[in-house]
């Protein structure tokens, strides 16, 4: 049976959350709520959300809501902001208390986005959030950047595809962890095979040294190096593009 996400994101209608020069959070969470909403639904996920339109609900009306619908996950998409402009950057997940699955995904969502650029500010107890202390299900906040840091909205625009799927990667990671989801019809890029463990060691070392997400697995008497897990065949093209202009030969491998 296909688990169920509910998908918040942050703010809406009346309420735009933090404004910087002209930018609102309520349509950066939007935009990217429903970007990562196709992904999880493409990886076999039921996904559910808070809104689709730019309407206001209270925090209050959306964990009833996700009570309500008996979604097995709560994630609410926000930005950040600080007293004073480009003063600090960065992502931080925030959860209720620093336990159970909901911790896992936290930590896994903040090294996804570290992975695309962001500095990882951690996973931070809220237990006063209503959104975070009267849904029923694991509920992650993800503070995707300060709105108020020139840095981090270069970071967010430049890479909008890149963050979309590290969130969904985060979520994803987690519940095949746990063997909780099962991810069908997947892609990945191999970077290199090798019959002696100690060349794909160092090669995922060095490939992880310039943030790149690479794993490697033992298959058939050989020891893949693989870089990420993808839904399309066109995001493992995009980064096979970023593997070959940093110098390496690969293949995309169907899952």
């Amino acid at each position: 049976m296909p688990y169920t996400i509910m998908l918040d994101a942050g703010h809406g209608g009346r309420d735009p959350g933090a404004v910087y020069n002209g930018r609102q959070e309520k349509d950066d969470t939007l935009a990217l709520t429903l970007a990562v909403g196709e992904l999880l639904q493409e990886r076999g996920l039921d996904v559910l959300y808070t809104r689709t339109t730019d309407v206001y609900e209270s925090p209050y009306q959306k964990a009833m809501e996700a009570n309500q619908a008996g979604a097995d996950f709560f994630i609410s998409i926000h930005r950040n902001s600080s007293p004073e402009p480009n003063t600090y950057s960065g992502v931080e997940s925030l959860v209720y208390d620093k336990s159970g699955i909901k911790l896992e995904m936290a930590e896994n969502i903040n090294e996804q986005l570290e992975a695309v650029g962001f500095t990882n500010l951690g996973v931070k107890e809220r237990p006063g959030l209503v959104i975070l202390r009267r849904t029923r299900m694991p509920a992650v906040l993800v503070e995707l950047g300060f709105i108020n840091s020139d840095t981090d909205n270069m970071l967010f625009d430049n890479n909008f595809n890149d963050i979309a799927l590290a969130i969904a990667e985060g979520i994803l990671d987690t519940l095949q962890m746990t063997g909780e989801v099962s991810v069908p019809g997947s892609y990945t890029v191999q970077a290199g095979a090798f019959r002696n463990g100690a060349y794909a060691d160092r090669l995922q070392q060095e490939l992880l040294e310039q943030d790149f997400p690479a794993v490697t697995s033992q298959d058939n008497g050989l020891y893949r190096v693989t870089v990420g897990t993808y839904p399309t065949l066109d995001e493992a093209a995009a980064m096979e593009k970023k593997l070959k202009r940093a110098g390496y030969q690969t293949v995309i491998v169907s899952g």
